[in-house]
């Protein structure tokens, strides 16, 4: 049966909360700690020892050795999903089979099929459904949508982004070796390039068609400290052209690692002015941003500050500079559909249909055809 949330508070169950740190613990917990209407009441780990040990380590008393456990506590309204991407479907499923709103983050499944299996499972389910799509909701972006909306550059002629994916470089974390693995799902595509790609169609509008060249430029790299050399199968070099629903000719390149000169610069030109973005790398969810522009008779862009509206969450004030800042911005907006049915938080839908697009690149690349959306 499906929970009414109401005006109480949001009971909270996270499966992937570990002791040894992870995403999770660095930007989900220091958010829902912060936001009212949220109490985070249980976790799931890999195992009932993991599960214990993290419940010790943030004071949490239920835990769960699976997220089919976690998923049929009574105390858990909403399961968020934050494990590796092969775990998705598995966890994904079991909350939408104990009638549980879940947010997962992104991507979504494990390549265009599972993604669009889990939407129709969780459109069979009638539960609320959010993907971790947080860069749309970074001030940055927003001011740099509405900048657009209100014709700061006129009609958008074309747009082009240039950025690095920190990962998938010459060398990789330690723990880190499945992201090499294409198979595994979580790739330079589907994260860096996903979110950014995902904020640019909310600033720009859809693609309409694409283009693309991929290429694996590193295929043996290397693990930092102990040296290990593991193949790396995800493309490290990602270059996209294509045409959006507007007209407007697009752009992208992502390569992988850090580069000395440019990690991220992102420009919108148009008829009557120009929009630059730029930041420190292409993980555009996280990354520190700068709006810059000029139209008409200027000559030079000028910083274009983002004004106090858009930092609407004063609780989460003091993580302006960190990760967990947009991760916080969401989950106050996934109150608020939760509470009066608004559709602001991006859903499985929309999750599957951000993969198509991947799945489009994909089948460019492989093809080398133009691909129609």
């Amino acid at each position: 049966m499906i929970k009414d949330i109401g005006n109480t508070a949001v009971g909270v169950g996270i499966v992937g909360l570990s002791a040894r740190s992870g995403w999770a613990a660095r930007a989900h917990l220091p958010a829902l700690t912060r936001l009212p209407g949220y109490r985070l009441r249980a976790l799931a780990a890999s195992t009932p020892k993991s599960a214990r040990a993290a419940g010790e380590t943030y004071g949490i008393g239920r835990t769960h050795g699976s997220a089919a456990e976690l998923a049929a506590d009574p105390a858990v309204d909403l399961v968020v999903v934050s494990v590796r991407v092969p775990r998705h479907r598995e966890a994904v499923l079991a909350a939408l089979a104990a009638g549980k709103h879940v947010l997962s983050e992104w991507p979504l499944g494990r390549g265009v099929t599972e993604a669009e299996d889990l939407a129709a499972a969780a459109a069979r389910a009638g539960v609320r459904t959010f993907a971790g799509l947080q860069a749309r909701v970074a001030p940055a972006v927003r001011h740099l949508r509405d900048l657009v909306a209100e014709g700061f550059v006129g009609e958008v002629l074309s747009t082009s982004l240039v950025a690095s994916g920190r990962r998938w470089g010459p060398t990789f974390e330690p723990g880190g070796a499945y992201l090499l693995d294409k198979e595994n799902g979580g790739t330079m595509l589907t994260i860096p390039f996903g979110h950014t790609v995902d904020a640019l169609t909310m600033v720009l509008g859809e693609f309409a068609e694409v283009s693309a060249t991929t290429a694996v430029r590193r295929p043996l790299v290397t693990e930092e400290g102990s040296g290990r050399a593991v193949p790396m199968t995800a493309e490290d070099q990602i270059a996209v052209s294509g045409r959006l629903a507007s007209g407007a000719v697009a752009s992208v390149h992502f390569r992988g690692g850090l580069a000395r000169g440019t990690d991220f610069h992102w420009e919108i030109n148009g008829t009557d002015g120009d929009l630059v973005v730029t930041g420190d790398h292409g993980h555009l969810q996280q990354a520190r941003l700068t709006v810059r522009g000029a139209r008409g008779a200027d000559t030079e862009i000028a910083e274009l500050p983002v004004p106090g509206r858009y930092f609407d969450v004063p609780e989460l004030d003091g993580l302006r500079a960190d990760p967990a800042y947009n991760v916080g911005v969401q989950y106050a907006r996934i109150l608020r559909d939760l509470r009066e049915g608004t559709p602001t938080v991006p859903d499985f839908a929309h999750a599957a249909r951000r993969q198509r697009l991947l799945d489009a690149v994909e089948r460019a690349a492989a093809t080398g055809t133009r691909v129609t959306l």
